[in-house]
């Protein structure tokens, strides 16, 4: 994951589809960092992009389609650790996740993105597919871990993953405080010592479905 954001789209090529997102989704970036996911209006974003307010209602539909677009444009620029070693994979994760998130801006996306999900059904719908993928995509470095003997071969990548992102989720959806690298370091080092452990086992219920690291 970047630590450093640019606004969604921004030196992306493509036609003028792709840069009709890139502008649509860069006023939705800097409208939630105006005045956040309350005062987001499809009107809002349509004249600070310049894009008529009738092609985003066709192809967004809604505020939440276009907060939900916009969280998974700026999670596709954040490649996973390969760093050799599972601790050092999972405190690299960490890290990445602690400096998304420790934008305001950021905090105020994944605010907008459940908050939609809680109300829209489609918006739900995008929000458990982008957590899967990223679910499936961050176990791979688990899954590095159990084939270099690094952790029980039992080990569930998704229940490990979930583990790690939980304490951010907590930290900014419940208690509503900033994210720090206080508290990366100490949810890698307790996942850590958690998988090592055989706390992630796999069961017959199948693997969890629960907190997911962002970003």
């Amino acid at each position: 994951m970047t630590t450093a954001h640019h606004a969604p789209g921004e030196a992306r090529p493509g036609g003028r589809t792709a840069r009709t997102r890139q502008a649509v989704l860069t006023a939705v970036f800097r409208e939630l960092g105006d005045g956040g996911f309350a005062a987001l209006t499809m009107e809002g974003v349509a004249q600070r992009s310049g894009i008529h307010v009738a092609t985003l209602y066709r192809r967004w539909r809604s505020t939440e389609g276009l907060v939900c677009d916009l969280l998974t444009d700026l999670s596709a620029d954040v490649p996973l650790p390969d760093s050799g070693t599972l601790p050092g994979d999972l405190q690299a994760l960490a890290g990445s996740i602690a400096a998304f998130y420790g934008e305001a801006r950021m905090r105020r996306l994944i605010e907008a993105v459940v908050s939609a999900a809680a109300r829209d059904p489609e918006a739900a719908a995008v929000l458990r597919t982008f957590f899967g993928e990223r679910l499936a995509l961050a176990g791979r470095m688990v899954e590095r871990a159990v084939e270099r003997g690094e952790l029980p071969a039992d080990t569930d990548p998704e229940k490990v993953m979930s583990a790690l992102g939980a304490p951010f989720y907590y930290r900014i959806l419940i208690v509503r405080r900033p994210v720090d690298q206080d508290l990366a370091a100490s949810a890698a080092t307790a996942v850590w010592a958690a998988a090592r452990a055989g706390a992630y086992g796999r069961r017959d219920d199948g693997p969890a479905h629960d907190a997911s690291p962002g970003g």
